[in-house]
């Protein structure tokens, strides 16, 4: 958002509600300065994949990233638009309004970016993204506070970083636009996105060591917001960082009996994609290994287990008190049954709710008729996902 939009939100206070955010891209001063600036970039451009978006998904903001959405779908047709909605974890059930307008801005936000971004992808450390009160999200080899933001900032953007690795990378084929059809295929708009931070590595082991160990369903902390991670996976984009190439295969003496067929594999790449077919056959699935780490010296908050070395490898004995520096990370973004039963949770939370007790929110420029459309819009993108888990309506 340009300096003159941040302060037209200072003008007007704190943006509470979606229909503040939306009316802040509807002001012809502010509109003609956000496009000057794309028409500035694009001429400074040599080549535009598409744009990313991040925003809040809770509050006012939610309604600023709804409008850019639209108005770089109008302008810039066929490229790809990428939006990641950001929610805060835990929340206080002593907040009525501030959850309300949680909940309402959430659904208005993901309606109205799903129609006009190329993927939507909630990003938080919660366990829903309605009402519902969940505990946040846990890392093995991670002590965060889910009350500060800094904590929750910091691991959001590692994961962030490392599932936009393939299409930042020059070397990498794959685009925005190729991503995101291999991702939302018949509507499949909302996706969500995963991480193990860090890789559990121990030093000496090789990737298919880790991965056997590693196991299943639990590969992965869900960081979407959007409950239980179990369902029917349809099209994945994963990618693995910072590991050493000499540990992405198999080091066992020739002659030796391989512990599984991962360590048959003649290159990282082939061990991941044999080790995603193995947990879910069928799926299609998209995988990048990047030999960069992700660098977690200051400002990054002090996180990590102590049982972790200075490269966040796991260590076997007594801890070496060395900070950690970088670490290797496993990455995901998912088009799974898991964003259909949460948007379906979100419509059944929405039609309860009686917005004519909430007022300064219709206030903000929405209308009775607009939530009746929002809570039909978030039931047919449910339907996008129903499919062979029996994902209820």
């Amino acid at each position: 958002m340009g300096m003159g939009a941040a302060e037209a939100v200072k003008e007007a206070g704190r943006l509470e509600a979606f229909g503040q955010g939306e009316s802040v891209l509807k002001e012809p001063r502010y509109l003609e300065e956000l496009e000057d600036r794309l028409h500035f970039y694009m001429e400074e451009c040599d080549y535009l994949q598409g744009f990313q978006i991040l925003c809040d998904l809770h509050n006012g903001f939610s309604g600023v990233g709804a409008k850019a959405t639209e108005l770089l779908q109008d302008e810039y047709s066929g490229r790809g638009i990428i939006t990641w909605g950001l929610l805060p974890g835990p929340y206080s059930l002593g907040e009525p309004q501030k959850n309300i307008y949680r909940l309402l801005n959430t659904a208005f936000g993901l309606v109205h970016m799903s129609a006009h971004s190329s993927l939507v992808c909630p990003l938080s450390l919660g366990g829903s993204l309605g009402l519902r009160r969940e505990p946040p999200v846990t890392f093995p080899h991670l002590h965060y506070d889910a009350t500060l933001p800094f904590h929750c900032a910091a691991i959001l953007a590692t994961a962030l970083d490392t599932v936009t690795v393939p299409y930042r990378l020059r070397s990498s084929p794959v685009s925005m636009v190729h991503l995101a059809d291999m991702l939302n295929s018949s509507g499949k708009k909302v996706v969500t996105a995963a991480a193990t931070i860090p890789f559990p590595l121990v030093p000496g082991q090789s990737l298919p060591d880790a991965l056997v160990q590693l196991g299943g369903a639990t590969a992965w902390t869900p960081l979407s917001a959007c409950g239980d991670p179990s369902g029917t996976c349809f099209a994945q984009s994963v990618v693995l960082r910072g590991l050493d190439k000499a540990c992405h295969t198999s080091r066992l003496a020739p002659g030796t009996r391989l512990p599984s067929p991962l360590h048959a594999c003649d290159t990282g790449e082939d061990v991941l994609a044999q080790y995603l077919q193995q947990q879910q056959p069928g799926v299609r699935s998209s995988t990048h290994l990047l030999l960069a780490p992700c660098k977690v010296v200051p400002p990054y908050p002090c996180l990590f287990s102590p049982s972790l070395s200075r490269h966040g490898l796991l260590l076997d004995g007594p801890p070496l008190g060395a900070a950690v520096e970088s670490i290797p990370v496993l990455g995901a973004l998912c088009s799974s049954s898991t964003s259909g039963r949460a948007l379906g949770d979100l419509a059944r939370e929405l039609g309860k709710l009686d917005v004519r007790r909430w007022a300064s929110f219709m206030d903000a420029g929405v209308e009775q008729g607009d939530v009746e459309e929002a809570l039909q819009e978030l039931g047919s993108l449910a339907q996008c996902y129903q499919g062979g888990d029996g994902l209820a309506d």
